[in-house]
């Protein structure tokens, strides 16, 4: 199967949704918007570490990581609970 750069497969989809979901039909929430994010941020950083020229790659992986900030700044101001839930579970740094 060909595999296109920044997209994530449907399965890899899946998993990144349980891991943020509060409940079972949850799919939008902030929590799993930047876990679907972090998928993908973690597939485009191995594709540039092989393809060090492809700028527009750079260019969408700065534009995802900046969206899981602000993202992760809105959950830290409406539940801090939340966002240090998260942040535990995906391994992300302050």
């Amino acid at each position: 199967m060909l595999k296109y750069f920044g997209m994530i497969t449907k399965d890899d989809k899946l998993k990144a949704i349980k891991v943020g979901a509060q409940s079972k039909s949850d799919v939008g929430s902030p929590q799993v918007q930047v876990s679907v994010l972090t998928a993908r941020i973690k597939e485009v950083t191995a594709h540039l570490k092989a393809n060090k020229h492809d700028f527009m790659a750079r260019r969408g992986l700065i534009q995802m990581v900046s969206k899981r900030k602000r993202l992760l700044k809105y959950l830290e101001s409406k539940d801090f609970e939340a966002y240090q839930a998260i942040i535990a579970k995906l391994g992300l740094r302050k």
